[in-house]
């Protein structure tokens, strides 16, 4: 491959300058040593070349990099955490439903439905 192939930031984080999957996008393939050809089956518009290049960085960053995706980890699963709390259900479809329920009814707030004295 001709390309100059470069990790760039386009205000979205560290990212390879061919594509818009990032260096955090690669970091979890590395930290459990998998080969190009499993990271190319889960991402299939990556060439070899490209993870190479995500890798030399990685290796050279490997502590910053590393920290950050347990900082990512932990804010996802927080995130996770405070969903489950808002909708305690144990089933998931009961949960889907109460979703359904508050979209329902924030539409028809919106469209002037259930409030009395409006047409």
């Amino acid at each position: 491959m001709n390309l100059d192939i470069q990790i760039i930031d386009r205000g979205r984080g560290l990212q390879l300058s061919t594509s818009r999957i990032t260096v955090q996008d690669l970091v979890p393939y590395f930290q459990r040593g998998c080969s190009y050809d499993e990271i190319i089956h889960w991402i299939p518009t990556l060439t070899h070349e490209e993870i190479a290049v995500v890798e030399r960085y990685y290796q050279q960053h490997k502590d910053a990099l590393d920290e950050e995706d347990r900082r990512l980890r932990a804010y996802r699963e927080e995130q996770i955490r405070l969903q489950r709390l808002r909708f305690p259900e144990e089933d998931p479809q009961l949960g889907l439903a109460r979703m359904k329920e508050l979209l329902q009814k924030r539409l028809q707030e919106k469209n002037g439905e259930g409030h009395p004295g409006r047409h």
